[in-house]
């Protein structure tokens, strides 16, 4: 399968605002657990942004998912 940078990374956000919403916890609850802007949230959120692997891991330990769990979404 060959899937674009960009639709990866809108993907990756939109499954992230997902988790987080399951989580009941607002962008400034997941930017305060991981460490991260509440406006990196966002720009993560809305693929405005290639975020890092250390992020990815941050934000999944936030969740309380193991990090693959965040690469784990249907492709649109």
């Amino acid at each position: 399968m060959n899937i674009s940078e960009e639709t990866f990374i809108k993907n990756l956000g939109i499954h992230i605002r997902q988790l987080r919403e399951k989580k009941g916890l607002s962008q400034q609850a997941l930017a305060d657990d991981c460490d991260i802007k509440r406006n990196q949230i966002a720009r993560i959120e809305r693929a405005e942004i290639n975020t890092s692997i250390k992020n990815l891991v941050k934000i999944a330990n936030a969740l309380d998912v193991e990090p693959k769990e965040l690469l784990d979404f249907p492709l649109k």
